[in-house]
């Protein structure tokens, strides 16, 4: 099977989650035998950022990784006809232009002889319901939502039984424990600012109990403002920028736990919808205490696979308790990675993929989206 990928960057990761499992994704269709084409535009904001932050040598790392894999950049108007070009299955990511998305959907109506996905892995849904609904989507065979409430926003716009929830998940051939265990310290977080999404809540379940805790704090990400910085500042925390994906596993390897800190909109609006550093910190075989949310499907066992607490209090007596217990360490590592391996590999998201476009195979879709 021929699958191209419409994405807005696959070789860089720079405030750019999708690229993690979307990686994992296409090198496990690669070595299904399947052909994989992804196309990302040349002046992809995330690219651009990494490249301006860390030149070319940015990129080593993604190269290195993932050396099978390859994206073609376009600048431009696409030339579709080529890209399409004997495809299966097309795939159109929800952090690309309009204008591409409708392109990409007339070809389809046009009698295009290939399955078309687009697929949705934010939050716009819910927090800007208009920029969505900007996307002409009525060529599209279907819809992959990254979580339940996110596919039932889709469902009363009118997709019915054409969106599928595909959870992201990990990419295991690069996220596991590693071979040769080290002495393990302090915490680590990889996460970036964003948009004062969780400032209040890093503050509460992530820097006060690190500190209260006495716990040396790495922080890897980027977009942190002045203001964050003098607040990282403020409580001791050590903040090393940008971390390429890639390096993510070596991070994880060295700290004796991480702390999940979900944005707002995926705890109030979204539930149900871990990031992906979930998946990635639990396959790399470190303990793992979140901030509250609520695993409406079951995903994992809260209090098995990783520590949920209802405050920063909570948290400080969380963390206090796993540098304590080397025993409860060893024991959520293990049921963590357990459930990893079992349930949420890029795998397992392939073989549901497959099966979804198994089903869609040759049905055209033309679903009304509703009016803003």
């Amino acid at each position: 099977m021929r699958v191209v990928y419409f994405t807005h960057s696959l070789e860089s990761c720079w405030n750019h989650g999708n690229a993690h499992f979307l990686r994992g994704v296409l090198r496990d269709l690669i070595a299904r035998g399947h052909e994989v084409v992804a196309y990302e535009p040349r002046d992809s904001w995330s690219r651009a950022n990494l490249v301006a932050d860390h030149g070319e040598a940015g990129l080593d790392p993604w190269r290195k990784a993932y050396p099978e894999l390859l994206s073609r950049r376009y600048a431009g108007e696409p030339d579709l006809s080529v890209m399409l070009d004997g495809a299966d299955l097309v795939i159109v990511h929800e952090w690309n232009e309009p204008a591409l998305v409708a392109a990409v959907g007339r070809a389809r109506a046009r009698g295009g002889r290939f399955t078309l996905l687009f697929h949705d892995t934010h939050h716009r849904a819910v927090s800007e319901p208009d920029g969505i609904k900007a996307f002409d989507l009525s060529g599209y065979d279907g819809v992959l939502a990254f979580g339940e409430t996110l596919a039932e926003v889709y469902r009363r716009w009118g997709w019915g039984d054409r969106v599928f929830v595909w959870h992201e998940a990990a990419d295991v051939r690069l996220f596991h424990p590693p071979q040769d265990e080290v002495e393990r310290q302090g915490l680590v977080w990889i996460g970036n600012w964003g948009d004062g999404e969780r400032t209040k809540e890093l503050e509460t379940f992530l820097f006060a109990p690190a500190r209260d805790a006495g716990l040396d704090l790495d922080i890897h990400g980027v977009r942190y403002p002045p203001e964050a910085l003098k607040t990282l500042a403020r409580y001791g925390v050590n903040y090393h920028g940008w971390l390429a994906n890639a390096a993510a596993p070596r991070a994880f390897a060295r700290r004796m736990a991480t702390v999940h800190v979900p944005r707002r909109f995926y705890v109030e609006q979204l539930p149900g919808i871990p990031t992906i550093r979930v998946f990635e910190a639990l396959a790399c075989g470190i303990p793992l205490v979140s901030a509250p949310w609520r695993d409406s499907e079951g995903l994992f066992e809260v209090g098995e696979d990783f520590l949920m607490v209802r405050s920063g209090e909570e948290m400080t007596r969380a963390l206090r308790t796993l540098k304590a217990d080397p025993d409860l360490r060893a024991g959520l590592a293990a049921r963590g990675l357990a459930a990893i391996r079992a349930r949420h590999t890029c795998a397992h998201r392939v073989d549901e993929l497959l099966a979804i476009a198994a089903r869609l195979t040759g049905v055209a879709a033309t679903p009304e989206m509703e009016t803003a």
